[in-house]
């Protein structure tokens, strides 16, 4: 069975950088894509940056454009999300999960079906 660890979560002020690891464990990296989501407090999970098994096509939702990159490393079996700029509304939950959706449909949850426990990110103003 496919499990993910993620980590690399914690708390920096507004402009800093951190770096998430989605580690991958039990199956092939490049038989699925991998997904990063956030939940904020009071607010519904949305798709922050998605990486395709396929063929490597990446979706970034277009709030954290030019400012997160998603990366894939077959060899180390991860998947991670540098995130720089860091802003205080990017403070949430951070799951990876794996599964395998629809080339154009990177973003729905409903492909994803293997998640992590998830990470969490604080951004202090």
């Amino acid at each position: 069975e496919v499990q993910l660890q993620a980590s690399g979560g914690g708390l920096v002020q507004a402009g800093g950088s951190l770096r998430l690891s989605c580690a991958v464990s039990g199956g092939t990296l490049a038989d699925y894509s991998i997904g990063w989501f956030r939940q904020a407090p009071g607010r519904e999970r949305e798709a922050v940056s998605c990486i395709s098994g396929y063929d490597g096509t990446t979706y970034a939702a277009r709030s954290v454009r030019g400012r997160f990159a998603i990366s894939r490393d077959g060899a180390k079996h991860t998947v991670d999300l540098q995130m720089n700029s860091l802003k205080p509304e990017d403070t949430a939950v951070y799951y990876c999960a794996a599964g395998t959706p629809i080339l154009s449909s990177l973003r729905q949850e409903s492909g994803y079906f293997h998640w992590g426990q998830g990470t969490e990110v604080t951004v202090s103003s």
